[in-house]
């Protein structure tokens, strides 16, 4: 990162609408995503400092801001980008103000998104960055996104320009931050990983960034693509209901995945997974039918669309003999000729265990019997066709 000192908060504070991103913006692409869903528990007064992971660097960046579930505008003050010295702590000769229209406050109307203005700055692929910001005011319930898999940081009063976090609290969610955008031209474009609780990263080891998408990134760029990653994965989302993980992959996939700048190629994951273990009676045509759409509306969204066979899970706790009929028939419409998938990650066929098909391997089994563990991520990571890319 470019040095500089970080400017204290303007009092001006206004409104932004999002910035649509249906409408191609030359140059910039995202790094770094996540899916939002709704909270419970909100701030006052309280500064928060949360880490990203990029998957590409650029010359410029921008922040997403979201309310997406919140009952009432967000305000936000003091936003600022650094590179962490662990824990809560930040470099501060690298901080830099974020600003919007100008300003370094914002108010996010409920419902929608704010993106920063660009920001000049020279950022690294696969690297750290903090983001933290001030909430002077009752923010409600907040949008979060549940599994940060990596600690963020929440301490009482504005902490903006402090080195470290005084009284700080571990969180291991992301607050109100749904993506950052950088500006590099000589990106082919990003992939979104879209997906539950495998795709999310559950199971793999928390804040060493190994979960698939991590893993994915790091074999892109070693074969010297410069393609964003972006993972929108959810834990215990469904493809056809809402539910404890949030709005259905049906109704967030605009926003996860096409709203996204730069998006080329969707990976379409576990999700139906879910569906099939807290219903056993959902009909495997019904998920079929579920992803059909989705990749229709890739396809018209002009991206390719790579969709994914479901992983094991025989021995979970919510597992049925039901559920495993009901997997089987959908990883057998998605291995078909009439998915209208535009490739298949075999998921199930990298994980499972060669003496016990219907389980997961034991050498990348983390315990649960559903999710894989970092060795089970690697795999899975590992089976991606990067020619799909090209």
């Amino acid at each position: 990162m470019c040095l500089g000192e970080q400017p204290a908060a303007a009092p001006s504070d206004r409104s932004v609408s999002p910035t649509p991103s249906h409408s191609p913006e030359p140059g910039w692409v995202g790094t770094w995503a996540v899916g939002v869903q709704s909270g419970s528990t909100g701030f006052e007064q309280q500064t928060l400092r949360q880490v990203v992971h990029t998957s590409i660097g650029g010359d410029q960046v921008r922040v997403r801001l979201s309310n997406q579930f919140g009952a009432a505008p967000l305000a936000v003050t003091g936003i600022g980008l650094a590179q962490p010295t662990g824990g809560a702590g930040i470099d501060v000769s690298t901080a830099r103000a974020v600003t919007f229209s100008g300003n370094n406050s914002v108010t996010v109307p409920a419902g929608e998104e704010a993106v920063s203005d660009a920001l000049s700055l020279t950022v690294a692929a696969d690297t750290d960055l903090t983001i933290s910001m001030y909430l002077p005011a009752a923010t409600g319930a907040p949008t979060e996104h549940v599994l940060a898999n990596r600690a963020n940081y929440a301490a009482t009063g504005s902490q903006i320009a402090d080195a470290g976090l005084r009284d700080s609290k571990s969180t291991s969610a992301y607050y109100f931050l749904s993506g950052l955008d950088v500006h590099n031209t000589a990106a082919s474009g990003a992939v979104v990983a879209f997906g539950a609780s495998v795709t999310d990263g559950l199971g793999s080891k928390s804040g060493t960034n190994q979960r698939w998408p991590d893993l994915l990134s790091d074999r892109l760029r070693a074969s010297g693509r410069t393609i964003g990653v972006l993972n929108t994965g959810m834990s215990s989302n469904r493809l056809l209901s809402d539910g404890p993980g949030g709005e259905s992959a049906i109704r967030r996939f605009d926003r996860d995945v096409l709203d996204r700048p730069g998006v080329r190629w969707v990976i379409i994951s576990d999700e139906p997974a879910n569906d099939l273990g807290n219903d056993s009676s959902t009909r495997a045509d019904a998920l079929t039918g579920g992803l059909a759409e989705l990749v229709e509306r890739g396809h018209d969204a002009g991206i390719k669309v790579i969709c994914s066979t479901l992983t094991q899970a025989s021995g979970a706790s919510y597992w049925s003999t039901a559920a495993e009929t009901g997997r089987a028939a959908y990883n057998a419409f998605v291995r078909g000729g009439t998915s209208g998938c535009d490739a298949v990650l075999d998921l199930d066929a990298a994980t499972q265990d060669p003496s016990s098909p219907t389980r997961l391997k034991p050498s990348f089994d983390s315990g649960d019997h559903l999710h894989p563990n970092t060795a089970g991520m690697k795999a899975i990571a590992d089976a991606v066709d990067l020619s799909w890319f090209d």
